[in-house]
């Protein structure tokens, strides 16, 4: 077993995850982000998270940020005090276990290519994270290409994550189909830039699938998440087996 955690702009979520299967072991535990999300008050509920389960062993979590070999390099919907932080030193000196951070993005990709809609999928697939931003995981034939941060990228000179995300929708008050049309925006200039095979779309905006998909025209195919937001727990934990290769 290993722990996952899920770091997001609004909650840390966790739980022990079962990587064989890519299951939750027990119940997840969600507390809220603490507001700054300074590395240090982070730290801290992550090491509350960890106590909570009683947990020593191997921790995997999820950053909102691109991180190279444990240290984060942006800060995205946390303080920008992360910059330059050795996130898994920090983590793993505030729990008192060996912790292994990746992208949180990246984290809920490798949950679905494992064990979600990825899953034996080849080509280029591409995940979008829908939530306080719009994080996103690129592979190809099934490898991860880390940090992709697509999310940022400009729609009609706007950051398409302070456009297109599930926080924009609840913030405006748009409507599905609305919002909708903002997001295919978004999936179109993806697919000038990548032509990708598949989108995955994942967060929490994934369980409304079916409200707002009619909506979107686009080329490529499009699956909802399987894990929806179990994924960026499970992908984490998942992380922590294969730090070599990120």
């Amino acid at each position: 077993m290993l722990l996952g955690v899920d770091i997001g702009g609004s909650g840390i979520k966790g739980a022990p995850v079962d990587p064989s299967q890519g299951q939750l072991a027990a119940a997840r535990l969600r507390l809220p982000t603490p507001q700054p999300a300074t590395p240090a008050a982070v730290a801290a509920t992550v090491a509350e998270l960890a106590a909570h389960f009683s947990w020593q062993g191997p921790i995997g979590c999820g950053l909102p940020a691109v991180v190279r070999h444990g240290i984060a390099r942006t800060a995205a919907n946390i303080d920008p005090e992360w910059i330059g932080t050795d996130a898994g030193a920090l983590l793993s000196a505030a729990s008192g276990c060996p912790v292994t951070v990746i992208n949180d993005a990246d984290a809920a990709g490798l949950a679905e290519m494992c064990f979600g809609a990825g899953r034996d999928q080849s080509g280029t697939v591409l995940l979008i994270t829908v939530g306080t931003g719009l994080g996103t995981a690129l592979f190809r034939d099934g490898r991860l290409l880390p940090n992709s941060e697509l999310g940022h990228l400009l729609i009609r000179g706007r950051v398409a994550e302070r456009y297109a995300s599930a926080a924009v929708k609840k913030d405006q008050g748009l409507s599905y189909r609305k919002w909708a049309k903002r997001f295919e925006r978004y999936l179109q200039r993806l697919e000038e830039l990548l032509s990708p095979d598949l989108f995955i779309i994942g967060g929490g905006v994934s369980k409304q699938f079916e409200r707002f998909a009619p909506y979107l025209q686009v080329d490529t195919p499009i699956l909802p998440a399987q894990l929806r937001n179990d994924a960026g727990i499970v992908g984490a934990a998942l992380a922590a087996l294969d730090i070599e290769n990120l």
